[in-house]
């Protein structure tokens, strides 16, 4: 298991020189951007090219792409995926996973009826999971506090709509800031950690592990015990990710089973 962080991936090379054993990289106006083309979005140029390949990937759809709307249509969503996964199939590594969370995108919203737009946003769950295989990559779920959308807040509503839509081959990522936002039970995120494919850490209100009271060690205790083997990575506020990411990475391994055995 390793220990990283999310942040755009011009500051890969800042983040390992600090102690991170890779660099979770942002997809929306990292790897690409809006084109002219009004609606299109196309790959961002890199230079320098990273450092060494990517694992894993956050912030994959931008917010005014509404993903649960079924008004919006299917090719322009799906000319967003191939466009964003091949942008990210380019710097990541075999088996790279891809966190699907875009509160933004996903909220229902009022215009739409629940089980409507909850249909489609399983519809497009499939379509970026079957998108991301053909690529070697791997999409998983993350559940979001109602504070950022209204669609799927907990550990255990992500293995139910995964479930109530027959959707297989999609893992849910364990995310302490919306588990604590939720009041979701750790025991419930043991439970369920046999499906947790990923997994986000982060002190009181986002600031860096070390610098809050939030439940880091019982969190990752949870998971372990439940079986989960995976990486886990920082994502936080920063006020200068070249100073604090190393006594927060030293905090996430001192409170980590895993890393401590």
């Amino acid at each position: 298991m390793a220990h990283g962080v999310i942040a755009p991936i011009d500051q890969q090379r800042l983040a390992l020189a600090a102690g991170a054993d890779y660099l979770e990289s942002t997809v929306v106006g990292t790897l690409v951007a809006p084109s002219p083309t009004e609606g299109a979005w196309e790959p961002v140029r890199l230079a320098p090219s990273p450092a060494r390949p990517v694992p894993s990937f956050a912030i994959l759809i931008p917010g005014d792409l509404r993903v649960a709307d079924p008004s919006v249509p299917m090719g322009r969503i799906r000319a967003y995926a191939r466009t964003a996964l091949d942008a990210v199939a380019a710097v990541a590594g075999h088996g790279a996973k891809i966190v699907l969370g875009s509160g933004a995108a996903r909220t229902i919203g009022p215009d739409v009826p629940a089980s409507e737009g909850a249909a489609r946003f399983a519809e497009v769950l499939i379509l970026f999971r079957d998108e991301a295989r053909a690529r070697g990559l791997e999409i998983v779920l993350e559940p979001l506090h109602r504070g950022e959308t209204d669609l799927i807040h907990t550990v255990g509503e992500a293995a139910q709509f995964l479930d109530a839509h027959g959707i297989e081959g999609v893992r849910i990522v364990a995310d302490l800031f919306h588990i604590q936002l939720e009041a979701e039970p750790l025991a419930q995120v043991e439970l369920l950690a046999g499906r947790v494919g990923h997994a986000h850490i982060a002190d009181t209100d986002r600031v860096p592990p070390g610098q809050g009271d939030w439940p880091l060690g019982e969190f990752l205790a949870a998971l372990r015990r439940g079986g989960y083997t995976g990486d886990v990575t920082l994502e936080c506020r920063w006020e200068d990710l070249a100073a604090e990411l190393p006594d927060a990475l030293a905090a996430v391994r001192a409170a980590d089973p895993a890393h401590r055995s």
